[in-house]
C-alpha cells in the first residue's frame, strides 16, 4: 500500500499543513541567527562550506529524514551561515533587509503559487499586478497619458528590456551611450542583444557631464539611446537628469534612466527633488528590493507610453490563444520575457497598502539621514578620510594614509572574522571602504561601531 503523499501548501488544508512547519522554520531561523551572533559567519569561505556540508550530509539521500528534521537542520544551517542584511553591521551592498510584512506576503505568494503567464493560472494576481504597476508607473511619469510598468527580477533585467525595446524601435544599428559610472548590466545587455558596444563617456566627477554627453551625441551616427544613472553603485550619485534630458532632446537621442537605486526616493517628500527630470526619460528602471525593503526580486521597468510594450507580444496557443484573448481573457505573455514567473507584485502591494507613500518615504528619509550621520562621524574621527558627503545612503571612507592593499585587507579581515560587512569601491584611482545604509533600525551606536572596527583593524 502506498504511503500518503506529503501535504500541499495550497487548497483548504494548506494553511493547517503550513502552520506547524512555520513554527519549525521560525525556531530554526532564530536559533541559527543567535548561533551566528553577528552580521555574517566567522571563519571565511572554507569554514562556512565545511559547516554547511556537515549539516547537509548526503544531498540526495535514499530515504528522507522527514519535514521537521529537514527544515530544522537546513534552515538553521542557512541562518547560521548567512550574511544578514537585517544586522546593522551588514552594510556592504544594495541588499536590503526585507520588511516582515513583505516576507509574510511572499509566503502567501509561494503557497498559492500563481504562474503569471496566463490568466487561468493567475486570475486575481494578474489583476493585482495590472493595477499596482499602473500606479507605480504613474508615480514615475506623472501626467503621462498612458504610462505602464513591467515587473522584473531587478535592474539587470529592466535595463536589458529597455535596450530591447529601443532596439525594436530603431533596429540593430542602435548605438548606446553610457557614462563610465553606468551599471555593468547595460554593457552586458548590449552584448546579449547583438548591439554595438556602448560608447562610454568618462565621468571623472562620478556623474555624467551634460557637455561631454553633448559632444558624444554630436559625433554619434544613427539612432542613439543614452542611459543615465540615478544612484550609482559605487557612490550613490545621481546624474544631472534635467540637463542630460536637454542634451538628448537637442540631438534627437532617447533617454533611459537606471534608477534601480534611487527610484523609491520619489516617495520622499523631502528628497524627491533629487529625481527632477526622471519623467523626461522614455524608460526608467526601479528596484523595490533596494530602497523599498522587499525580498528579492522586486524590479520594475516603467515606460512613458504603454504602446512601447507592444513589441513584446508573443503567442503560444496553450497560453493566450487568439480566440481567448478576443473573448476578454487578459494576455500576459507580453508582460515579460519570462514564461513562468512568481506574483512578486503581491509583497509590494501589501507594503504599499500597509505603509502608504508616507510610510515608505519615511523609511527612505531615515536611511538617508543615517548616511549623513555616518559621514559626520567620519569627518570628526581623526585618521579617517571621507570621500564626499553622501547623496543617497552610500558613504565612502578610508583610513588616512592607507594604501589600497591595506584597505582590501581591512575589509577582508572584518568579513572573515564575522564582525562587519563593508563594501569596496574604486574611485579617483583609490580603493575606498563603502557603507551602504539600508537598515532603518540602525542606531548612532551601530554607526560608531563600524568606525571602531575599521580603526581596530587598521592598527593591527
Amino acid at each position: 500500500m502506498r504511503a500518503a503523499p506529503p501535504p500541499l501548501a495550497g487548497g483548504t488544508p494548506g494553511p493547517e499543513a503550513l502552520r506547524p512547519l512555520l513554527d519549525t522554520v521560525l525556531d530554526a531561523l532564530r536559533a541559527g541567527t543567535e548561533k551566528r551572533g553577528g552580521p555574517l559567519p566567522a571563519g571565511g569561505p572554507q569554514t562556512v562550506a565545511h559547516r554547511l556540508r556537515d549539516a547537509l550530509g548526503e544531498a540526495l539521500p535514499h530515504h528522507g529524514t522527514g519535514p521537521d528534521e529537514a527544515l530544522r537542520t537546513l534552515v538553521h544551517a542557512l541562518a547560521e551561515g548567512a550574511a544578514d542584511p537585517a544586522h546593522p553591521l551588514c552594510a556592504a551592498h544594495l541588499h536590503t533587509p526585507p520588511l516582515a510584512l513583505a516576507a509574510a506576503a511572499d509566503l502567501a505568494a509561494s503557497a498559492l503559487n500563481p504562474s503569471m503567464d496566463s490568466w487561468d493560472q493567475a486570475p486575481a494576481a494578474s489583476a493585482l499586478e495590472a493595477q499596482v504597476t499602473a500606479a507605480l508607473a504613474a508615480e514615475v511619469f506623472p501626467g503621462a497619458a498612458a504610462p505602464d510598468a513591467l515587473v522584473t527580477t531587478g535592474g539587470t533585467e529592466s535595463n536589458q528590456l529597455a535596450l530591447l525595446l529601443a532596439r525594436e524601435r530603431h533596429g540593430p544599428a542602435l548605438r548606446t551611450v553610457v557614462g563610465a559610472n553606468a551599471h555593468h548590466s547595460l554593457r552586458r545587455a548590449a552584448w546579449l542583444l547583438g548591439l554595438p558596444g556602448p560608447v562610454t563617456v568618462p565621468t571623472p566627477n562620478g556623474t555624467l557631464d551634460p557637455a561631454a554627453l553633448a559632444e558624444a551625441l554630436a559625433r554619434a551616427e544613427g539612432p542613439t539611446l543614452v542611459a543615465a544613472t540615478a544612484g550609482t553603485t559605487d557612490e550613490g550619485l545621481i546624474d544631472p537628469l534635467p540637463e542630460l534630458a536637454d542634451a538628448c532632446a537637442a540631438h534627437g537621442a532617447e533617454l533611459h534612466i537606471d534608477a534601480a537605486y534611487a527610484g523609491p526616493v520619489l516617495l520622499s517628500r523631502t528628497h524627491r527633488h533629487l529625481l527632477d527630470g526622471l519623467d523626461r526619460a522614455r524608460t526608467v528602471t526601479v528596484d523595490l528590493h533596494k530602497l523599498g525593503w522587499q525580498p528579492a526580486a522586486a524590479g520594475l521597468l516603467a515606460v512613458r507610453d504603454t504602446t512601447d510594450l507592444a513589441t513584446l507580444g508573443h503567442t503560444a496557443d496553450y497560453l493566450n490563444a487568439d480566440d481567448d484573448t478576443d473573448a476578454g481573457l487578459p494576455d500576459l505573455l507580453g508582460r515579460s520575457l519570462r514564461t513562468t514567473r512568481r506574483p512578486d507584485v503581491l509583497k509590494t502591494a501589501v507594503t504599499l497598502r500597509a505603509l502608504g507613500r508616507t510610510g515608505l518615504g519615511a523609511l527612505v528619509d531615515t536611511c538617508m539621514d543615517l548616511a549623513q550621520d555616518l559621514a559626520d562621524l567620519v569627518e570628526k574621527t581623526p585618521g579617517l578620510d571621507l570621500r564626499a558627503r553622501p547623496t543617497l545612503t552610500t558613504v565612502l571612507f578610508r583610513p588616512s594614509g592607507a594604501d589600497d592593499e591595506a584597505i582590501a585587507t581591512i575589509r577582508r579581515t572584518l568579513l572573515t572574522g564575522g564582525r562587519a560587512v563593508l563594501g569596496r569601491a574604486r574611485v579617483d584611482g583609490r580603493l575606498w571602504l563603502k557603507a551602504t545604509l539600508l537598515n532603518p533600525h540602525a542606531t548612532p551606536g551601530d554607526l560608531a561601531q563600524i568606525l571602531t572596527l575599521v580603526e581596530g583593524s587598521t592598527h593591527r
